[in-house]
């Protein structure tokens, strides 16, 4: 009996470090940042919720209608509830609201939207496929803010678009950045679907 309780305490001894390494999670990588570019709004738009493919009380129906939804965590996993997630992008005929792209954005398509994340770190936008402008390859900007800090800036892109491999920013990226910001927009019940999990120095 004596004998059986000592390779039993000393099974667990030699599990012990092994079991206490498995429990140990391994930080999170940060998303990688990226410039914020020219078009942040100058002034945020009365309507700027969610929906980007209503602009008040107009519908916009020109592109790929899409929905952009995923979680914000900090390094170790755990959700940053309460942050809020900008994006914004221009139309489907590549201008955005800003007075540097003159006066050419279509007043139908909000272009750009503001939602808090909730308490289980999710986040939902409804949005178009972005598409290619002057060079870029098709990109969402997208921001997160804790109250008026700025937790992250960065561009979100789409897998497999052939115009990624001559994008000056995405060429930047190492291979793993590049994981981390291009997903791919595939078909669902809904229109099409994108992932995008988000990861900041909290």
């Amino acid at each position: 009996m004596h004998s059986l309780t000592r390779r039993t305490a000393t099974a667990a001894l030699v599990c012990a470090p092994a079991l206490l390494h498995a429990q140990v999670r391994q930080p999170l990588r940060p998303t990688p940042a990226q410039t914020e570019g020219p078009f942040y709004p100058v002034r945020l738009p009365s309507d700027s919720d969610h929906d980007l493919l209503r602009n008040g009380t107009q519908p916009y129906t020109k592109g790929q209608p899409a929905w952009l939804e995923g979680t914000v965590t900090d390094v170790d996993g755990r959700p940053v509830a309460g942050a809020s997630v900008e994006i914004w992008q221009c139309d489907q005929a590549g201008h955005y609201h800003h007075p540097g792209d003159g006066d050419r954005a279509d007043p139908d398509f909000q272009g750009f939207g503001r939602v808090s994340v909730g308490p289980d770190g999710r986040y939902r936008f409804r949005t178009i496929r972005p598409v290619p402008y002057g060079g870029r390859t098709p990109h969402i900007h997208v921001k997160v803010k804790d109250g008026r800090h700025e937790l992250l800036t960065t561009q979100l892109y789409v897998q497999g678009d052939p115009h990624n491999e001559r994008d000056f920013l995405w060429r930047r990226l190492d291979e793993a950045g590049r994981r981390a910001l291009t997903v791919p927009f595939r078909a669902g019940s809904q229109g099409l679907q994108a992932q995008f999990a988000i990861v900041v120095q909290a």
